[in-house]
């Protein structure tokens, strides 16, 4: 039996911009592993607009900080050579890197051309609000730093089929490329009419030349890095059927041996369903509707019902597609998705996906180092390793849960004999002081289980029929196990 596998966002979007992160995660990588975590997520490697960007306004997907493009030969992060020693020093230590996949767009494009175009209203996509007219438009990609190498695809306004700025007017818009077999994709979300666009030069997945281009420029990502899987980014935006197709062609005949999670946002379950339908579960998705139940019962506080934190999300109803969270780049204070989990109830969050059962999940860098830039957020990774150390010492065996009041609920892992001393009891509440009896096993009959997250001085002992009495502060969290 394999210890609990974690997963870490090694980056948030404040991420100082000094071309160092791949060196601190070569840095980092021993203590994490001591820490419990397995896998880390890296931001996007290819070069951006220039050498602030996040990597999601993506310029060239071959160029991983290695040509002088856009200003700058490294990227936001560092050198192609430093996230090939980084990701070395990761494997070193036992710990699998999963790659971040931006390809639903290309920004920063190296020529005008002058292409028909139809606009379409913002709100809804599907309406036309204009006739077919020029513009000059940035969509024409040559690479001429990296000239060739690699591959020599040249991308043109054939590849794409939206994009959001008219340079001869200096106007923008959402305006639908026009042209033979060029339309919105309709394997997509449905939002705004339809969400095929989303920013930049918009990719094209009708287009079959694109398709294949991009399927071979994710065999030689994959193997460049020697990564043992992909994040994909804004896959709501991109052909359904093309995500599949991708998805299959980088797992191969081997699927258990790479490992995919795809960034689906959002907070309706049905949608996450349709769309895990629609790719044949070949991914996994975060667990969005999840992060918004936290999101709620930090701001609703005693208001929130507890017995129903986990109605309604992807890791109750497909827990082997969910990877829970509890923040992310986007939904930092400032960011395009802001719902941060207010502080009161981080540690109710990181314990109710890291002591459960079901579920992957990914600690945040923000929530463990802090977050920079204009809205600072302090870490909280002693507060979090306490946690991982239950993870990874504790949380194992049957589940039985205690969702039975709404301001204060439990759950026991009852441990497994292959890991002595495992099993944990844990309590969240969001009111007043509270208690509950629980059962831990009648074998466990005399131990005494002292509280890991240091609430609670005085052990529990459990009584001649397995049970314990565990206490949680007002509005605290309480995780009891036995000591090694």
């Amino acid at each position: 039996m394999e210890r609990n596998h974690t997963m870490m966002q090694f980056f948030e979007w404040h991420v100082e911009n000094d071309g160092k992160h791949w060196q601190r995660l070569k840095e980092r990588a021993p203590e994490l592993r001591a820490a419990g975590i397995t896998s880390v997520w890296i931001p996007p490697a290819s070069k951006g607009q220039s050498d602030e960007d996040t990597g999601y306004g993506i310029y060239d997907v071959y160029d991983l900080g290695e040509f002088d493009q856009k200003g700058t030969v490294r990227t936001k992060y560092g050198t192609k050579d430093e996230l090939l020693e980084a990701i070395q020093v990761a494997h070193e230590n036992e710990i699998a890197v999963y790659a971040d996949v931006v390809m639903n767009h290309k920004a920063a494009a190296d020529e005008l051309e002058t292409i028909n175009v139809v606009e379409v209203h913002p709100e809804d996509r599907s309406k036309e609000i204009s006739e077919e007219f020029e513009i000059d438009a940035w969509t024409k990609f040559t690479f001429p730093g990296r000239d060739g190498k690699y591959s020599d695809f040249v991308w043109n306004h054939e590849f794409f089929n939206g994009t959001d700025f008219d340079a001869r007017e200096e106007r923008t818009g959402v305006f639908k490329i026009s042209g033979k077999n060029k339309d919105w994709n309709d394997q997509v979300d449905s939002e705004f009419g339809n969400y095929d666009y989303l920013m930049f030069a918009n990719i094209d997945y009708n287009h079959p030349e694109v398709r294949q281009e991009m399927i071979d420029w994710g065999h030689w990502f994959k193997d460049t890095l020697n990564c043992q899987g992909f994040r994909l980014d804004a896959i709501k935006h991109i052909n359904y059927e093309f995500v599949n197709e991708f998805a299959k062609s980088m797992m191969g005949e081997n699927p258990e041996d790479f490992y995919m999670v795809g960034e689906f946002w959002k907070s309706d379950l049905d949608d996450c369903r349709h769309f895990l339908d629609s790719v044949d579960y070949t991914i996994d998705l975060f667990d969005v509707p999840l992060h918004y139940k936290f999101h709620e019962a930090s701001e609703q506080g005693e208001e929130f019902d507890l017995t129903t934190l986990f109605a309604d999300t992807l890791v109750e109803s497909h827990p082997t597609n969910a990877v829970t969270f509890v923040d992310n780049h986007d939904s930092q204070p400032g960011e395009s998705l802001e719902s941060w989990v207010d502080d009161w109830f981080k540690q109710h969050a990181y314990a109710s996906v890291l002591l459960r059962k079901d579920g992957y999940p990914c600690v945040f860098y923000g929530d463990y180092y802090g977050v920079q830039g204009p809205h600072p957020v302090e870490g909280k990774k002693e507060m979090i390793d306490a946690l991982l150390y239950a993870r990874y010492y504790k949380a194992y065996g049957k589940q039985e849960d205690y969702l039975d009041d709404p301001h204060c609920v439990g759950w026991v892992r009852h441990g497994v004999e292959e890991f002595p001393n495992s099993g944990c009891a844990v309590l969240l509440s969001n009111a007043d002081m509270c208690e509950k009896r629980m059962f831990v096993g009648e074998d466990r009959a005399g131990e005494e289980w002292f509280d890991y997250t240091n609430h609670q001085e005085e052990p529990v002992v459990i009584d001649e029929e397995g049970f314990g009495v565990f206490p949680v502060p007002g509005g605290g969290v309480s995780v009891f196990a036995p000591r090694d």
